[in-house]
């Protein structure tokens, strides 16, 4: 009977964050300390988003984020006031997971794992750069996810 509740155990699916770490990290404020003088902000932000992932041996992959936000000063001829990179990254384990689901996982369900600790960082780096919290809006990877299947299905 215990044999029997190894093997069952052995077959249970696993997925687990292993370790995060930051790959990249970059802050600049070109225009400081004239965009802190600045009689208003009026702040628009361009945002680029890549996921990468990887494997990096037998049932872990490494899963990234790679962000790059250019906060401008709309009432300032879109002065930059500062941009900030990030490659945020985690080593997950998958193992007894189906091999039609593995894509999913590694596009949505790590990201979603990965991403409020990426948006911690850049919101404490923005601050730090004496500027208010820089939040991030949530993701929606199950969306960006659907939208390249469709696309690769249109194609």
């Amino acid at each position: 009977m215990s044999d029997q509740t190894e093997n069952q155990a052995e077959q249970q699916p696993v997925f687990r964050m292993q370790k995060m770490y930051i790959k990249d990290l970059s802050f600049e404020s070109p225009h400081a300390p004239k965009v802190f003088l600045a009689q208003k902000q009026d702040p628009k932000v361009d945002f680029d988003l890549k996921l990468k992932n990887e494997m990096v041996a037998e049932g872990n992959y490494e899963v990234s984020l790679a962000i790059t936000a250019k906060v401008l000063d709309k009432a300032n001829d879109d002065a930059v006031m500062f941009i900030v990179e990030i490659e945020h990254a985690a080593v997950f384990l998958l193992r007894n997971i189906p091999e039609e689901h593995i894509n999913r996982v590694l596009a949505v369900d790590c990201p979603l794992m990965l991403f409020p600790f990426t948006r911690q960082i850049v919101s404490q780096l923005s601050l730090d750069g004496g500027f208010m919290p820089f939040l991030m809006e949530p993701i929606n990877f199950v969306g960006l996810y659907d939208n390249v299947q469709k696309q690769k299905q249109d194609a």
